[in-house]
Protein backbone atom coordinates (compact mmCIF):
# COMPACT_ATOMS: atom_id res chain seq x y z
CA UNK A 1 0.00 0.00 0.00
CA UNK A 2 1.32 3.12 -1.25
CA UNK A 3 1.62 5.76 1.95
CA UNK A 4 0.81 9.83 0.75
CA UNK A 5 1.89 12.33 2.56
CA UNK A 6 -0.87 15.92 3.31
CA UNK A 7 0.93 17.58 0.49
CA UNK A 8 -0.32 14.54 -1.96
CA UNK A 9 -3.45 13.91 -0.41
CA UNK A 10 -4.52 17.83 -1.08
CA UNK A 11 -3.15 18.04 -4.49
CA UNK A 12 -5.34 14.81 -5.32
CA UNK A 13 -8.38 15.69 -3.36
CA UNK A 14 -8.52 19.38 -4.53
CA UNK A 15 -8.80 20.16 -0.65
CA UNK A 16 -6.26 22.37 1.38
CA UNK A 17 -4.35 20.68 3.75
CA UNK A 18 -5.86 22.91 6.58
CA UNK A 19 -9.28 21.51 5.46
CA UNK A 20 -8.00 17.44 5.78
CA UNK A 21 -6.86 18.20 9.30
CA UNK A 22 -10.18 19.62 9.80
CA UNK A 23 -11.99 16.62 8.93
CA UNK A 24 -9.96 14.11 10.84
CA UNK A 25 -10.12 16.62 13.81
CA UNK A 26 -14.65 16.65 13.51
CA UNK A 27 -14.53 13.05 12.96
CA UNK A 28 -15.64 13.08 9.71
CA UNK A 29 -11.89 11.70 7.79
CA UNK A 30 -10.37 8.65 9.86
CA UNK A 31 -7.45 9.62 11.57
CA UNK A 32 -4.86 8.17 9.23
CA UNK A 33 -1.72 6.34 11.01
CA UNK A 34 1.34 7.90 11.76
CA UNK A 35 5.12 7.54 10.52
CA UNK A 36 7.99 7.56 13.89
CA UNK A 37 8.37 11.10 13.57
CA UNK A 38 4.40 11.59 13.81
CA UNK A 39 4.09 12.68 9.97
CA UNK A 40 0.41 11.72 8.57
CA UNK A 41 0.09 8.89 6.85
CA UNK A 42 -2.48 8.67 3.85
CA UNK A 43 -3.52 5.75 1.47
CA UNK A 44 -5.10 5.98 -1.83
CA UNK A 45 -8.57 5.15 0.41
CA UNK A 46 -8.25 8.13 2.37
CA UNK A 47 -7.79 10.10 -1.28
CA UNK A 48 -11.04 8.42 -2.29
CA UNK A 49 -12.88 9.12 0.68
CA UNK A 50 -12.45 12.79 0.88
CA UNK A 51 -13.58 13.27 -3.20
CA UNK A 52 -16.23 11.43 -2.08
CA UNK A 53 -17.10 13.83 0.87
CA UNK A 54 -16.34 16.64 -1.16
CA UNK A 55 -19.01 15.34 -3.90
CA UNK A 56 -21.40 14.92 -1.03
CA UNK A 57 -20.85 18.22 0.04
CA UNK A 58 -20.74 20.36 -3.10
CA UNK A 59 -23.41 18.28 -5.02
CA UNK A 60 -26.01 17.87 -1.83
CA UNK A 61 -25.54 20.84 -0.11
CA UNK A 62 -24.82 19.56 3.18
CA UNK A 63 -23.24 21.43 5.78
CA UNK A 64 -20.57 19.78 7.73
CA UNK A 65 -23.29 18.33 10.41
CA UNK A 66 -25.01 17.13 7.87
CA UNK A 67 -21.82 15.85 6.14
CA UNK A 68 -21.40 13.86 9.35
CA UNK A 69 -24.62 12.29 9.41
CA UNK A 70 -24.79 10.90 5.90
CA UNK A 71 -21.15 9.39 6.50
CA UNK A 72 -22.06 8.00 9.49
CA UNK A 73 -25.59 6.36 8.46
CA UNK A 74 -23.15 5.41 4.82
CA UNK A 75 -20.68 3.75 7.62
CA UNK A 76 -23.49 1.98 9.35
CA UNK A 77 -25.12 0.75 6.14
CA UNK A 78 -21.68 -0.74 4.67
CA UNK A 79 -21.39 -2.82 8.03
CA UNK A 80 -24.96 -3.89 7.74
CA UNK A 81 -24.55 -5.00 4.28
CA UNK A 82 -21.91 -6.82 5.35
CA UNK A 83 -23.95 -8.38 8.12
CA UNK A 84 -26.39 -9.33 6.22
CA UNK A 85 -24.21 -10.89 3.58
CA UNK A 86 -22.77 -13.15 6.70
CA UNK A 87 -26.53 -14.53 7.01
CA UNK A 88 -27.44 -14.64 3.62
CA UNK A 89 -29.81 -17.74 3.42
CA UNK A 90 -30.53 -17.99 7.64
CA UNK A 91 -33.52 -16.96 9.79
CA UNK A 92 -31.72 -13.59 10.43
CA UNK A 93 -31.90 -12.47 6.58
CA UNK A 94 -34.79 -10.61 7.11
CA UNK A 95 -33.83 -8.95 10.47
CA UNK A 96 -30.32 -7.76 8.40
CA UNK A 97 -32.18 -6.53 5.33
CA UNK A 98 -34.82 -4.68 7.92
CA UNK A 99 -31.88 -2.69 9.29
CA UNK A 100 -30.09 -2.28 5.82
CA UNK A 101 -33.61 -0.86 5.07
CA UNK A 102 -34.22 1.59 8.28
CA UNK A 103 -30.65 3.28 7.28
CA UNK A 104 -31.58 3.96 3.94
CA UNK A 105 -34.53 5.62 4.57
CA UNK A 106 -32.98 7.66 7.14
CA UNK A 107 -29.90 8.35 4.42
CA UNK A 108 -32.67 8.87 2.28
CA UNK A 109 -34.98 11.30 4.87
CA UNK A 110 -31.90 13.50 4.61
CA UNK A 111 -31.65 14.44 0.82
CA UNK A 112 -35.53 15.06 1.33
CA UNK A 113 -35.15 17.13 3.55
CA UNK A 114 -31.63 18.88 2.04
CA UNK A 115 -34.38 19.25 -1.61
CA UNK A 116 -36.94 20.78 0.30
CA UNK A 117 -34.63 23.56 1.69
CA UNK A 118 -33.31 24.03 -1.77
CA UNK A 119 -37.03 24.04 -3.54
CA UNK A 120 -37.89 26.73 -1.18
CA UNK A 121 -35.43 28.95 -2.07
CA UNK A 122 -36.15 28.09 -5.52
CA UNK A 123 -39.60 29.62 -4.81
CA UNK A 124 -38.34 32.59 -2.61
CA UNK A 125 -36.45 33.20 -5.86
CA UNK A 126 -38.96 32.65 -7.99
CA UNK A 127 -41.29 35.11 -6.43
CA UNK A 128 -38.89 37.83 -6.28
CA UNK A 129 -38.17 37.70 -9.67
CA UNK A 130 -41.46 37.81 -10.62
CA UNK A 131 -41.89 40.67 -8.29
CA UNK A 132 -39.55 42.72 -9.70
CA UNK A 133 -40.35 42.08 -13.44
CA UNK A 134 -43.80 43.53 -12.35
CA UNK A 135 -42.60 46.68 -10.86
CA UNK A 136 -40.25 47.03 -13.96
CA UNK A 137 -43.07 46.93 -16.43
CA UNK A 138 -45.02 49.02 -14.21
CA UNK A 139 -42.20 51.23 -13.72
CA UNK A 140 -41.96 51.28 -17.47
CA UNK A 141 -45.85 51.82 -18.14
CA UNK A 142 -45.46 55.05 -15.90
CA UNK A 143 -42.67 56.02 -18.40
Amino acid sequence: MEELKIDDVAKQSGLTKRTIRYYEEIGILPSPPRSDGGIRLYSQKHVEFLKKITNAKEVMGFSLQELQEFIKLSDILEVQKEDYLQVKGTSLQKEKLEKVYETVMEQLTLIEQKKKSILKVEKDLISLRDRAKAALITFEQEQ
